[in-house]
């Protein structure tokens, strides 16, 4: 892609929202921020139920409080990391610092596999705490639906960050592999303020021809006797 660094041009172009918001990472990182909302809404909503002899409530996960709080601690920290990126990603192409963008870069590939990992492990957990959830336990079957919900979102949600991840690692080989930009690279308009000034060369004063020509006639008017200057004979 010409022009291009780590997928995005030379600093200073101008936010272009109906391009970013068709770029397939903008799209991810928008369904993956909607997943944690579901995730985190349908736990933390329905997902607490008691036996009718009780009054206190417990996780509907086999009354297991780790369950829950797990989903609901993934469901806030992903939906916080999304919009972080979400942010990272409009002031991108404001980045001047090719080494800026690589960081950048390598923070989107690893932050997008851990989530993965972690919504990984965090359906397995769910999902076997759900198997084995016992009847009794929940008689009337309360908030299975919204229970069923936070299990399938937490798995789409490993692919939604795996494609992200994987998108991000595409744009560092892009920034990696590209001959167009070194990684001292800054801004055109911070390197014009900076930079030296040049040398005069309209005049003709330093040009050597007439350098030569003005010493030799600084030289001829000196030793030359028309000019002034007597031989003085001791």
């Amino acid at each position: 892609m010409e022009g291009m660094a780590y997928g995005a041009g030379k600093a200073g172009g101008a936010f272009d929202p109906i391009t970013f918001f068709r770029q397939p990472q903008t799209i991810l990182r928008i369904v993956s921020w909607l997943f944690s909302i579901v995730i985190f809404g349908c736990i933390a909503n329905e997902g607490y139920v008691n036996r009718p002899n009780e009054v206190e409530e417990f996780c509907i996960f086999n009354r297991n409080q780790n369950a829950c709080n797990y989903g609901v601690t993934m469901g806030t920290l992903t939906f916080l990391c999304c919009v972080a990126f979400l942010a990272l990603d409009i002031y991108f192409p404001q980045i001047s610092s090719v080494k800026d963008r690589k960081k950048a870069v390598l923070a989107d590939v690893g932050v997008s596999a851990f989530w993965s990992f972690m919504w990984f492990v965090g359906f397995c957990f769910l999902a076997n705490q759900w198997q084995v959830s016992k009847r009794e336990d929940n008689p009337l079957r309360e908030g299975g639906d919204a229970a069923r919900a936070a299990i399938t979102f937490s798995f789409f949600s490993i692919f939604t960050w795996v494609g992200q991840a994987f998108l991000a690692f595409q744009r560092y080989k892009l920034g990696s592999d590209s001959a167009l930009f070194s990684q001292d690279y800054t801004d055109p308009s911070q390197d014009a303020a900076s930079a030296p000034y040049s040398s005069y060369a309209g005049g003709d004063l330093d040009s050597p021809s007439n350098s030569g020509s003005y010493q030799q006639a600084h030289n001829d008017a000196a030793f030359d006797g028309s000019a002034g200057y007597q031989r003085q004979d001791y």
